[in-house]
C-alpha cells in the first residue's frame, strides 16, 4: 500500500525510475550498450548457467560479476528514491539487499530445470521429465517465501518493513514494461491496436457493473453506512489499494477505512495470485488472450493482476506446446492483463472525482462546499502515463525501419531484466505485508465476508464472461520454425 511521505511520493517515483531505466536502455540506438550488463537468469542443471548477462557485448563478464551489478544498480536507483521519499535510506539499504537476495535465490530456485523445463526443451536440457512450470515459478516460491516472512518471522519482518514496498516495485516495472510491450506492439500494429481497445471496452465493466453490484451488497445484505460500502467496492471492484486510498480521499473517510480496506484487498490477492493462473492454465489454455485479459479484469491490485498475467502468458505457452507443440510468442498473453489492469487505473482519478461530488453535493452536504476538477489530476495514477510514454515512445521508433526494430528488441531485452527484478521483488514483498493472523485478531471478519461474497461470487466470473466477450477467438502470434 502507497504510504504518505516527507518526499516525493511513490507514485510519482515509479514513473521517474522507470523512465530511468527505458532511457539507458535507448542507449543501443547511440552505439551504448549501457544496460546489457544486467543479468539474465538461465533455465539450469548446473547452478554455474544459471545466471549470464543478457547482451552478448557484455559476454566476457562472469555470470556473478553481472548479479553483483544488477543489484547495486538497482540498490542504487531506489535508494536514491528511498531519499527523495524521505525514508530511513540506511533501514531501506538493510532491508532492500536482505530482500533482493532472497528473491534471487527463489528466481533461481524457479529456474531450475527439472520445476521450469517445458517440453520443447528437455532433450537439449538432458533431463527425462520436468514440472512445465517456466522459469516464472520463481515469482510463486518468492511469493511463498515473503508468506513465510510476513507470519512467522515477525521480527525479520520488521526489518524488512522500510524496502517492503510492492506498490513502487510493480509501478516501476509496469512503466517499463511499456517499452517491451510498444516494440512487440510493432511486429502486429493490428492486432496490438485490437487489444488495447478491447481492454478499453473491457474495463469499463468494472466500473459500471462491478462496483454498483459490491456497494449494494455491502449496504443492504451487510448493513455497512456509506463510509465504508464505498472504498469497499471500490477496492473489491476496480484496483484494489490504489483506489480503496482515492476513494476514502474523496468521501473523507476516517483513515482507518481505507487501510482496512487496503489490508484486506492484499490478502485475498494473494489468494487469487495462487489460485487463477493454474485454473486459467487448466481451462483456458486453447483461448490465451482470454486467459491474460481475465487476469487483468479479476486480479485486484497492480502488483498481483500484472503478476498473475506473467505467470499466465508463461504457463498457457508451456500447456499449448506439450498439448499442440504450437509455440506462442512471449508477452502477448501478458499484454491484455496489463492492458485492462491500465485503463482501469486510468479512471481511478475520473471516479474518485465523481464520488467526491455526489458525497459533496448528495450524501454529506455541506453549506458552500465544491469539489474542483483538478482533483482528477491529483488522484491520477501517474505511473500509468509512464506506461504509456515508454510504450508509444518505443511503438514509433520500432515502427521507423527494419533495423530500428531489431536495436528495439534489444534495447528492450536489456531493460526487461529490470522489469523481472521489479517483478521478482513485487512477489515477496507482497508476502511479507500479507500477516493474516494480524488481519483476523482485528475484527476483519464481516469486511472479510463482503469481500469473499463479491469476489467468489460474481467479479471473477464478470470478468471472466466479459474476457471471453471480447478476447474470444484471438491469438497470440506463433513463433517461425
Amino acid at each position: 500500500m502507497e504510504e504518505k511521505t516527507r518526499g516525493i511520493s511513490e507514485d510519482w517515483l515509479s514513473f521517474y525510475l522507470g523512465l530511468f531505466v527505458f532511457a539507458l536502455g535507448l542507449g543501443v540506438f547511440l552505439g551504448a550498450d549501457l544496460l546489457g550488463w544486467g543479468a539474465k537468469t538461465n533455465v539450469w542443471t548446473s547452478l554455474s548457467k544459471a545466471t549470464a548477462p543478457v547482451s552478448k557485448a557484455y559476454k566476457v563478464l562472469p555470470g556473478w560479476a553481472s548479479l553483483v551489478l544488477t543489484y547495486l544498480f538497482a540498490l542504487v536507483i531506489t535508494g536514491i528514491g528511498a531519499a527523495a521519499m524521505g525514508a530511513r535510506v540506511g533501514k531501506f539499504i538493510l532491508g532492500f539487499t536482505l530482500i533482493f537476495w532472497i528473491s534471487t535465490v527463489c528466481w533461481f530456485a524457479g529456474h531450475y530445470a527439472y520445476i521450469a523445463a517445458t517440453p520443447d526443451k528437455l532433450e537439449a536440457l538432458k533431463i527425462p521429465w520436468s514440472l512445465n512450470l517456466t522459469g516464472e515459478a520463481g515469482y510463486i516460491i518468492a511469493l511463498l517465501a515473503g508468506l513465510v516472512v510476513g507470519n512467522f518471522l515477525p521480527g525479520f519482518a520488521g526489518v524488512l518493513k522500510e524496502a517492503t514496498r510492492p506498490e513502487l516495485f510493480i509501478k516501476t516495472a509496469i512503466v517499463i514494461m511499456g517499452a517491451a510491450l510498444g516494440a512487440k506492439a510493432a511486429e502486429s500494429v493490428g492486432l496490438a491496436s485490437a487489444i488495447l481497445f478491447r481492454g478499453l471496452c473491457a474495463s469499463i465493466e468494472v466500473y459500471l457493473i462491478d462496483w454498483a453490484l459490491v456497494y449494494l451488497i455491502a449496504r443492504t445484505v451487510f448493513k455497512f453506512n456509506p463510509e465504508w460500502a464505498a472504498p469497499l467496492a471500490s477496492g473489491i471492484s476496480i484496483c484494489g489499494v490504489s483506489a480503496a486510498i482515492a476513494t476514502g480521499g474523496a468521501i473523507r473517510a476516517r483513515p482507518v477505512v481505507p487501510i482496512m480496506v487496503s489490508s484486506l484487498v492484499v490478502v485475498f490477492s494473494v489468494v487469487e495470485l495462487l489460485l487463477l493462473p493454474f485454473m486459467a492454465k487448466v481451462f483456458l489454455w486453447h483461448e490465451p488472450m482470454v486467459a491474460g485479459d481475465w487476469m487483468g479484469l479479476a486480479v485486484k491490485t497492480d502488483g498481483a493482476a500484472v503478476a498473475s498475467g506473467a505467470i499466465v502468458d508463461a504457463l498457457v505457452r508451456a500447456e499449448t506446446i506439450a498439448r499442440t507443440g504450437v509455440k506462442y510468442e512471449a508477452g502477448w498473453i501478458l499484454m491484455p492483463a496489463t492492458t485492462s489492469k491500465i485503463f482501469i487505473d486510468m479512471f481511478i482519478g475520473i471516479w474518485a472525482f465523481i464520488l467526491a461530488v455526489i458525497w459533496c453535493s448528495v450524501i454529506e452536504c455541506k453549506p458552500g462546499e465544491k469539489v474542483q476538477v483538478i482533483e482528477i489530476w491529483h488522484r491520477f495514477p501517474k505511473f500509468v502515463i509512464g506506461y504509456f510514454i515508454t510504450f508509444f515512445v518505443m511503438l514509433a521508433i520500432a515502427l521507423y525501419s527494419k533495423e530500428s526494430l531489431k536495436l528495439a528488441k534489444e534495447s528492450s531485452a536489456a531493460t526487461n531484466v529490470f522489469r523481472q527484478l521489479f517483478f521478482l521483488l513485487t512477489f515477496f514483498s507482497i508476502g511479507a505485508v500479507s500477516n493474516f493472523r494480524k488481519l483476523w485478531q482485528q475484527g476483519f471478519g464481516k469486511l472479510a465476508a463482503v469481500y469473499f461474497v463479491c469476489l467468489f461470487g460474481f467479479i471473477i466470473w464478470i470478468g471472466l464472461a466479459i474476457s471471453c466477450i471480447f478476447f474470444w477467438g484471438l491469438r497470440p502470434p506463433v513463433v517461425a520454425g
